[in-house]
């Protein structure tokens, strides 16, 4: 029995240890790219390097909820993402219920090619405008995809930029 309960013992420090290796991408930086004409795009080596080994070969990619970009995640933080809806969403709630239908629609799982390509359905290309250039920018567990024409429509002066980190962060007493 002790041995039994040794190895069970083993088999849940090692499972702990492989969740906390489990690690939220960090994307930074900013490629310009071209849409072929299948709607294909490679994706740049240095957002290949910033995914998570085991989550190379699996993206999710949805429309953004505030402006009108596609948001492209590694199936490590899009389940991230739908672990914190499922905490404050009953699929059982009318209000919750159409929430979820208009959140889920249009998200589609995406491969990556043996030449780092991913496809875009034309669909979503078309929803946010895209002809044939677009912007991939990182920004921390995502990287959002704009059409070209459109990047730099949120753009803030930087007098705005150095209000808003001011009133966001200004306050912060991290001893860091």
């Amino acid at each position: 029995m002790e041995e039994s309960g040794g190895k069970w013992r083993f088999f849940l420090y090692f499972s702990v240890l492989i969740e906390i290796k489990k690690v939220m991408a960090t994307f930074i930086g900013e490629n310009y790219c071209k849409v072929d004409s299948k709607g294909r795009i490679i994706l740049p080596m240095d957002f290949i390097k910033q995914l998570p080994v085991d989550s190379r070969d699996h993206l999710i990619v949805r429309k953004d909820i505030f402006v009108n970009c596609l948001v492209l995640y590694s199936a490590d933080d899009w389940n991230r993402q739908v672990e914190k809806i499922r905490k404050k969403i009953n699929p059982y709630n009318r209000l919750h219920s159409n929430f979820l239908r208009n959140f889920y629609k249009g998200t589609d799982k995406l491969e990556l090619d043996s030449n780092n390509r991913f496809l875009l359905p034309r669909r979503l290309l078309d929803l946010i405008g895209v002809e044939r250039d677009v912007v991939l920018l990182g920004q921390d567990g995502k990287i959002e995809i704009w059409a070209a024409e459109n990047y730099h429509s949120t753009d803030m002066t930087p007098e705005d930029l150095a209000n808003q980190t001011e009133e966001f962060l200004g306050d912060i007493n991290d001893s860091d």
